[in-house]
């Protein structure tokens, strides 16, 4: 179609429309790093971060065991790199973070120690993909964080399926949720976002 053939109303909004939208991206961008940090600053906060980058693949090979790394799918070196940063991002804002559980599959605990230096395995947050027991582990997180009380900061090291039945949304691998409890103690309300 030829912006001729569209009526001049119609292309004059469209042109200020993409021009605002454009314009305030960068401010849009730059308050979300704020709020994200500045909650994270007031705590309180549940930190759902799906694990670093990882080789290509999807689940796991078929020999996957669970207390064997070199059967699994892991961190790629990119992955390593980007949980690295993270950790110096949380230490050079000077966020408190209190406790750090893990999924017992080795790309979340490599995640969570190359970031935060430590972690505690905590089966409610392991990998339920291709399995049946997504439900009861999301109760499980959500009756465990409904009364997390700040300035506490919990972090969740765990995969997209875990983080999107907690919140509705799709996490990119090494993505961070800052999210607390909604009110109905239903889902985890997403308040700000992060690739770092």
């Amino acid at each position: 179609m030829q912006f001729s053939s569209l009526p001049r109303r119609r292309l004059v909004h469209a042109a200020l429309s993409w021009a605002a939208g454009s314009a305030l991206w960068p401010v849009a961008q730059a308050q979300t790093q704020t709020n994200f940090w500045g909650l994270l600053r007031m705590g309180g906060c549940v930190v759902l971060m799906r694990h670093a980058q990882t080789e290509p693949g999807i689940g796991d090979p078929p020999q996957f065991k669970l207390g064997d790394c070199s059967t699994q799918r892991n961190l790629s070196n990119a992955g390593r790199e980007q949980a690295q940063r993270v950790g110096q991002a949380f230490s050079r804002e000077g966020i408190r973070v209190d406790e750090v559980r893990s999924s017992a599959w080795c790309r979340c605990t490599d995640t969570a120690d190359l970031a935060f230096g430590r972690h505690t395995v905590w089966a409610p947050v392991n990998s339920f993909f291709r399995d049946s027991g997504g439900p009861e582990q999301t109760r499980t997180v959500l009756r465990a964080v409904v009364s997390l009380p700040a300035p506490r900061n919990l972090v969740l090291v765990t995969h997209q399926v875990n983080i999107s039945a907690l919140t509705g949304e799709y996490p990119a691998m090494g993505e961070i949720f800052v999210t607390r409890p909604s009110p109905g103690g239903d889902r985890l309300t997403v308040l700000a976002r992060q690739l770092v």
